[in-house]
């Protein structure tokens, strides 16, 4: 899969943390080969995180994160740090840089304690070594010296790199791992007012990806089509995988011994958190007046009239509980801090956000007592049909219902 197909998301981040001046910038400068951060003398010349998709050999397709220095000062240094403490949160590969001049520092070694509370792969580049500094500290397999000047171990660094990363000989598939060649996928995609223009968005393009590399084959169809699709295909379908907000008229199209399920759950899924999206539905039924319920997207858009996030999915949960509910939302990289104000948590499906980073928004709610699920579960369990999207997962259905 090439540059130009991988989308963010399924891509390792790598990010580059430090302290001001320690050469974070001239690290990826040197790594990338391009001059992709902006390069100073005068400490904390990054503001804010830089992030750049390419390919690195020999990982292939990644993200690399050039950040503020950790130790910035002022008002508008603490805001800075304060997103820079946020990409740690989505970073599957750190690189700690620090000045070989100088060492770890106290400073260095409390930024390396939040990377290993966090469980993620690090490695130390001291850089600069080309100032004639003593070599002797930090010689071991998780430290390697480095100069972005002179290009000293950059390649080495490369290499340590990508032996920290995971393969992908494991990975759970989105869809592919539940069809065999030949099956059929009808998918439902409903075109409406919310619907971007002239093409699918990510969940579908990545689904239909997945049925294609299965050798199985995919039909998209509108939720509209259902009935007829079903009668001319000649072969029962292996699924039907449809979008949430079609759930109900899906449900009740689809006959029940074809196996149903949305993009959403499958999402959920893939990034390691459908148990829990599961269980969290649940807490759907026990909502009370002036409960406040934060419906949050991993991206940011334009909000439509009939936008799901702020519009229908609301809509939904008070005709469903019939209580008056405080819905708060936030989109993008918001994501707040302190959750113990919340009553539920609805995320969306998670496709602009790595694997790394729901686990830390899904960790946050647990950690704050705060029942956590995403879009499509949440639909399935307000419309009567969440066991039925999940049979497909046998293991989980009979551990959770």
């Amino acid at each position: 899969m090439g540059l130009n197909d991988t989308p963010s998301a399924n891509r390792l981040h790598i990010g580059f943390f430090g302290r001001r001046n320690a050469g974070k910038s001239s690290l990826v400068n040197a790594v990338t080969g391009q001059d992709i951060a902006l390069v100073s003398d005068i400490a904390g010349t990054t503001t804010d995180p830089v992030y750049k998709s390419m390919e690195l050999l020999p990982l292939g397709p990644v993200m690399i994160i050039d950040t503020a220095g950790l130790d910035d000062e002022g008002e508008l240094g603490q805001l800075r740090v304060k997103k820079t403490n946020n990409v740690l949160n989505k970073t599957d590969i750190a690189v700690l840089t620090v000045s070989a001049a100088e060492g770890l520092t106290d400073f260095d070694r409390e930024l390396l304690a939040k990377i290993q509370k966090k469980q993620i792969p690090f490695i130390i580049a001291y850089n600069k070594s080309d100032l004639g500094v003593s070599k002797s500290i930090g010689a071991d397999e998780s430290s390697l010296f480095v100069s972005a000047k002179t290009g000293e171990n950059i390649n080495e660094l490369k290499e340590r790199i990508g032996g920290l990363a995971k393969t992908d000989d494991t990975k759970l598939k989105l869809v592919g791992d539940l069809l065999k060649p030949s099956d059929i996928a009808v998918l439902v995609v409903p075109i409406d007012s919310s619907a971007p223009k002239g093409r699918l968005i990510l969940p579908q393009q990545q689904t239909i990806r997945d049925i294609l590399e299965a050798n199985a084959v995919s039909v998209v169809i509108k939720e509209t089509e259902i009935k007829e699709t079903l009668a001319v295909l000649g072969k029962k379908p292996a699924m039907v995988i449809t979008d949430s907000q079609a759930f109900k008229r899906v449900a009740s199209d689809t006959p029940l011994d074809i196996p149903l399920t949305s993009f959403s759950i499958l999402m959920a899924r893939f990034k390691g958190f459908l148990e829990t999206a599961v269980k969290g539905a649940a807490a759907i039924d026990g909502l009370k007046d002036g409960d406040t319920v934060l419906i949050s997207e991993g991206c940011t858009h334009h909000r439509q009239c009939e936008d799901i996030g702020t519009v229908k999915l609301p809509k939904w949960l008070k005709e469903y509980t019939g209580k008056e509910l405080n819905i708060k939302t936030t989109s993008g990289t918001e994501f707040p801090d302190e959750l113990s104000e919340y009553s539920l948590v609805i995320h969306c499906g998670g496709c602009m956000l790595n694997e790394r980073e729901m686990k830390y928004r899904m960790q946050c709610a647990n950690d704050a007592g705060v029942p956590f699920t995403n879009y499509g579960t949440a639909i399935a369990h307000i419309n009567g049909i969440l066991k039925r999207s999940i049979e497909i997962f046998p293991d989980l259905l009979k551990e959770i219902l």
